[in-house]
Order: C-alpha cells, then structure tokens, then sequence
C-alpha cells in the first residue's frame, strides 16, 4: 500500500477522534478547562475566629467565593453543584471580548456548557440507579459527587447544575472605593459595640457600588430594602439615607447588634441580614448556633442558595480584603478616605438656603448628599429637621453657624410629604420580597434625629421668656453646661454627631467608660463644658 495512503489514513483517524472528544462533554475543554490544575481544590484553608468561625460544613463554600472574588475574573465562569459547592465540573473560558455582560456567543457558550452537564449528570443517575457499567467519565463525575455528600448526592445533581461568572475586576475595584468609607464604618461598627469586621459586608452586598439597586427593590452599598430602612432611617419622598453610605452603616450595625442579642451568634446575625431574624431563629431552634449544621441541613422556607451561602460569603470578602496584596499582586489602590463637614439640621429648609448660608452652589451640595431625591435637589420640598446634610470638608471652620430658619410663610409654601411607618406593614415585607423580614423593634429615625423642642426654640429665637435677661443673667447662660436628652432608640453614635462630637468625646463629657455604649431614653447627656 503506498505510504501516501497509510498517511490519509491516520490523518482521517486523528480528524475523527478529535470529532469525537468534541461531543464528549467532559471529556472535553472547547476552549474550556478543567480546575484540576487550579480549582478550589488547591490546598488553602480559610482559617476562622471566635467570632467568625469557618466549621468544615461550609468550608468549600468558603472556598468556592474565594476563588469568585479573588482569583476567577470576568472571563471565566464556573459551572458547578449549587449545593455541594466543591464539586466544580469546569471553568469555562470566554471567548473575547470580555465585556460586564455577556456577549451573545458567551451566553451561549456558557448555556451549552451547562446543558452538557445536565444531560451527562441524568444519564450517571440512570445508569447507578439501574446498576450499569460506568464509562470512565461517568466514574470521575460520580468521583467528584462521592467525594462531595456520599453515592446519595448523585441523585438530583442535574438539577443543581449551576453557573457563576468570576466577580474578581468587580471585586477590586470595590477594595479600593472601600478606602472612601472603611474609616467611618469602622468607628460606626465600634461605637454599637459590634465588630469592626462587619465592614465588610458591602463587598458582599454591593462592591461597594453607591448606585446599586435589586431587582426587588433593595437599594445603596448595604443593600437596605425601603420598609426595613424605614425602621432605621429617614426613607421618605424627600430622602433616602439607605443611598448615603455612612448614614446607612449605622443603620446596619443597629440592625446586626439587634440580630445578635437575639440571636446569640454573629455566624446567624449575619445570615439573618439576607434570610432575616425569623427565619434564623427556626434555623436555630432546629441546629442551635451550628452554623455548618444549618447550611448543611436546614431546609426551612425561603432558605435558598443565596440564604445558604451569605455567611460563607462574607467570610470568603473578609479573607480576599484582607489580603488585598496576595490576591491582586498587579496592586490596589485604595481610595482616600472621603472627606467631608457633617452638618445636622435643627430646621427644616429648603437645599438652596443651605447652599447659600454657606456659599456654595446647590449642585455641588447635591453632588456629596446622594441621599436626596429629586424633589429636595431641585427645591420641590424642605430637608426635613434632623436630617444629615454633608458639607465640602472645612466649610463649618470657614462659616461658623447653622443656618438660620427659614420664614414661616416660606415653609407653608412648600410641605414635605409625611412618610409615617406602618410597623405592622414592615413586619410582613423582607428584605426580599419573598423572604422573612428582620423582626425588630425600632421607631422611625425621623424621631430620633429631631434636636429638642427647647433647643429648637433657641436656635431659631423664638422662646418665650418672662423677661429680658440682664448682662449678668446672659453672661452665665452663655457659659452653661448644655445637654442633650435622649430619645427612644437613639444611640451614642447618632447623639455625638448631632452634637459635632466624637464618640469618646462624649464619653469624657459624662465620665462613661472607654468601652460603654448604654444610653436610655430621657437619660441627660453632657455635650458641651
């Protein structure tokens, strides 16, 4: 035969096996690749705390956000088990270009990819079930799952066929827009007694990204859904603190603070910010604080894959930010922390009188307060007293004073709409329209962030008085003592900012310790010598 031919031969062979490998599913990459060589099983363990323990139940769930936020980019996406969160059949590889969304032949791509797997995983149940030879794809599938929750987890593994895109670049450029803010969270988180840890929960709900919103209406970098902001800030028709950063970092650490006195765990509070209170605590009422136990077997409504891996989720955030230099060696930048004056309002007026008192334009006032809607931006309605107005840092040095009230007749002209809370409304929407709602016990921040009615009247010149004072009379009210009384649910934090005080600052003022955040209502509190 001549060796042409022998040669045609094995090249129509070679032509035909490669043919074949493609339509083998696993035994294939397409532009692909496995995660044998690099996948989450690459031998680092996340290591836990007290406060923050990592039980081996969820430790590849732990393993598997590592590798979202730190290590998969956007051009990879895993296709994977949704509950045994280490079996990871394959990293798929996008073609270019790589854009924040899918490019029509990436969608697909990704579409066959996981129907593969399906359809592979329907006939690997079938031929167990039925005892079948295995060929040496379905072994090392079956290997996978066996090593994963035993023979029984190949039962139903097509139908927890799952995709996830590499959140990396996402996830750097939220370590360094968190330099803006991580200073403040932090002093916030200590001042509620809670850890400072805490901070880093907007990594997991946000990136970080001011302007984020959810299809259910969850809204800002803590991802506050509008009837639970309601219990914790202003969320009104004028304004909306769940879209300022700092303003809703507080009410995030009251919310967790509460979780955790009712919960007893931080593992559980934390899960209680996505699945909330309620739910938690049947979780816990079944598996105590066994957090591993919960995720690995609670079965209670609404406990889906987002409620089953937040904790995981904000351990995996915590891991990567911390280690900010291990994970993007090409380097981060952290943002400066954002400078700013805070002015509390003792009044209500409208955005232009504040603009003008301190001779600035109301755009650039507008541009710092993303909390504000649209009619306070374009003079439509007052900011409400007590609301927070953030200032170009320096500007109260350079403008001593609040601004004066604004006349009787001008406020009659334009009423902001009330906003009550209807707390037997709150207690049946989540934080998800579909899940349990944080059970909490709050009054409206509106009532909370009020000055007294007599400090008001001061300010604004109109207390009555039997009469005028003499020089000496005046003399000794300018040097008094002035003192703040304490509402319902209002915190140290909340009153040293509306006093322009730090919080260990006010704890010298009334001799607390260095470490004691306990207020009561009516209590007197010392904010000025």
């Amino acid at each position: 035969m001549p060796t042409y031919a022998i040669s045609l031969r094995y090249l129509s062979f070679l032509l035909l096996s490669i043919a074949l490998l493609g339509l083998a599913g696993c035994g294939s990459n397409g532009g692909q690749r496995d995660t044998a060589d690099q996948g989450s099983q690459d031998g680092y363990v996340v290591a836990g705390s007290d406060t923050f323990p990592v039980p081996p139940e969820i430790q590849p769930n732990v393993d598997f956000w590592r590798h979202v936020y730190g290590i998969w980019g956007r051009g990879e996406v895993a296709i994977h088990d949704d509950e045994y969160m280490g079996v990871i059949y394959e990293v798929v590889k996008l073609p270019s270009p790589i854009k924040e969304g899918y490019t029509d032949p990436q969608r697909s791509l990704v579409r066959d990819r996981t129907d593969a797997y399906k359809g592979q995983l329907r006939l690997l149940e079938e031929r167990v079930r039925t005892g079948q030879s295995l060929s040496s794809g379905d072994k090392a599938l079956l290997a996978k799952l066996e090593q994963a929750g035993g023979r029984a987890a190949v039962y139903g593994a097509a139908d927890r066929v799952r995709s996830q895109r590499g959140l990396r670049e996402r996830f750097h450029r939220g370590v360094e827009i968190s330099g803006r803010y991580d200073p403040a969270f932090r002093e916030i988180m200590r001042s509620h007694g809670v850890p400072e840890d805490l901070a880093y929960l907007p990594h997991v709900e946000s990136s970080f990204q001011t302007n984020a919103r959810s299809g259910v209406g969850a809204a800002g970098v803590w991802q506050f859904m509008p009837a639970t902001g309601r219990m914790y800030m202003n969320v009104n028709d004028t304004v909306d603190e769940r879209l300022d950063p700092i303003l809703a970092a507080d009410g995030a650490a009251r919310y967790l603070s509460q979780a955790h006195r009712r919960l007893g765990s931080w593992p559980l509070a934390i899960t209680s910010y996505n699945h909330g209170q309620g739910g938690m605590a049947n979780a816990k009422a079944q598996y105590g604080n066994d957090i591993g136990g919960i995720v690995k077997n609670y079965r209670g409504q609404y406990f889906g894959f987002a409620s089953r891996n937040f904790y995981s989720e904000f351990i995996a955030a915590r891991e990567v930010t911390r280690n900010a230099d291990r994970y993007f060696p090409e380097g981060v930048r952290r943002e400066e922390p954002w400078p700013h004056d805070r002015l509390v309002l003792q009044h209500s007026m409208p955005v232009d009188h504040v603009a003008g008192h301190y001779g600035l334009t109301p755009h650039r006032l507008a541009d710092l307060n993303m909390h504000w809607r649209d009619p306070a931006r374009d003079g439509r309605a007052h900011l409400p007293a007590g609301s927070t107005v953030w200032l170009p840092a320096g500007t109260k040095n350079r403008v001593a004073g609040h601004p004066p009230p604004v006349s009787t007749s001008m406020i009659a002209r334009v009423k902001p709409k009330a906003s009550p809370v209807d707390l037997q409304a709150v207690a049946k929407v989540g934080r998800q329209s579909a899940k349990p709602i944080p059970v909490v016990a709050a009054s409206k921040t509106q009532q909370v962030a009020k000055v007294a009615p007599k400090e008001a009247a001061k300010a604004s010149g109109k207390e009555q008085v039997a009469k005028a004072p003499t020089a000496q009379t005046a003399k000794k009210s300018t040097a008094a003592a002035r003192y703040h009384v304490v509402k319902p649910q209002e915190t140290l934090y909340r009153v040293a900012v509306q006093n322009g005080l730090t919080v260990a600052e006010l704890r010298k003022l009334n001799k607390m310790r260095p470490d004691d955040n306990n207020i009561r209502p009516g209590q007197k509190l010392k904010v000025s010598t």
